[in-house]
């Protein structure tokens, strides 16, 4: 008999600053999964407890001092699978799990890759592209029921940006980053949920600069945050829903919540 599996993802940006919130969410919708990213604590002083309390029993992290740092939390049985250094360079940018329904759960936090998109000058954009060309290798040798989710930091279609022509030149949509997580995508054949339940030409948005007075009614936000599917995983997808409220909360985090919602066996 199939039963629902709910899995959000929310780059946080610090986990203990913006408890509060966390536990609101957890307490108003209730994920069976949460995946964290940029929870900017190391392991031994993530903020376990709170979850414990709200039934969140199964836990692996990934943590790494005021910087970066992936977490997931379940209410579901999971145990610790691994940890890709796709960065090259120790930080802690994901953090994998599998579910005991069998799917594989993958957690990521990809670089934002500077100011500049100019490789000569700027080699925070040249390990971006980097660490999406070894999180590229990986998918292709995959052959696992996968969940890949979490902060991409790339807008890939023109109407998940306020301006695609505004933002052509702007690091997280310019057509380098987009080609890079096109061949990712194709190297599994990756469903984006996100678009298979919004597809375009809507307009989708999951982060919004701190910069704007009044973020929505600016609204020149972008699709930084993802959830993609193998095939099969896709097949199995009923519900994907996005959590606008959420960027209105106190001390609220610049991205906000996705969730998608499983038939599992």
């Amino acid at each position: 008999m199939s039963q629902k599996l709910s899995i959000a993802s929310w780059n946080i940006n610090s986990v203990r600053f913006r408890l509060d919130i966390v536990e609101r969410f957890l307490q108003e919708v209730g994920p069976d999964v949460l995946c964290l990213q940029e929870t900017k604590v190391i392991d031994r002083d993530f903020p376990a407890q709170m979850f414990h309390k709200l039934g969140y029993q199964y836990q692996v992290l990934n943590g790494q001092r005021m910087h970066h740092g992936v977490a997931i939390v379940s209410r579901v049985p999971m145990v610790a699978d691994n940890r890709h250094d796709w960065q090259d360079n120790g930080e802690a940018r994901h953090i994998g799990a599998q579910l005991e329904c069998g799917i594989r759960l993958e957690n990521v936090y990809v670089p934002a890759g500077g100011e500049a998109p100019d490789p000569e000058t700027n080699p925070k954009f040249v390990q971006k592209l980097a660490f999406i060309e070894r999180m590229t290798n990986w998918s292709a040798q995959l052959d696992e029921p996968t969940l890949l989710v979490g902060d991409f930091n790339v807008a890939p279609c023109e109407t998940d940006v306020w301006s695609h022509k505004q933002l052509l030149g702007v690091v997280s949509h310019t057509p380098v980053e987009v080609e890079a997580l096109a061949r990712l995508q194709q190297s599994h054949d990756w469903v984006d949920l996100g678009r298979k339940f919004i597809p375009e030409p809507a307009h989708v948005f999951t982060w919004w600069s701190y910069r704007a007075k009044d973020w929505k009614a600016s609204n020149r936000g972008r699709r930084l945050d993802h959830m993609w599917a193998s095939p099969s995983v896709a097949a199995q997808a009923v519900e994907h829903q996005l959590f606008e409220d959420c960027r209105n909360w106190g001390k609220p985090s610049d991205h906000i919540p996705i969730m998608t919602t499983f038939k599992v066996d």
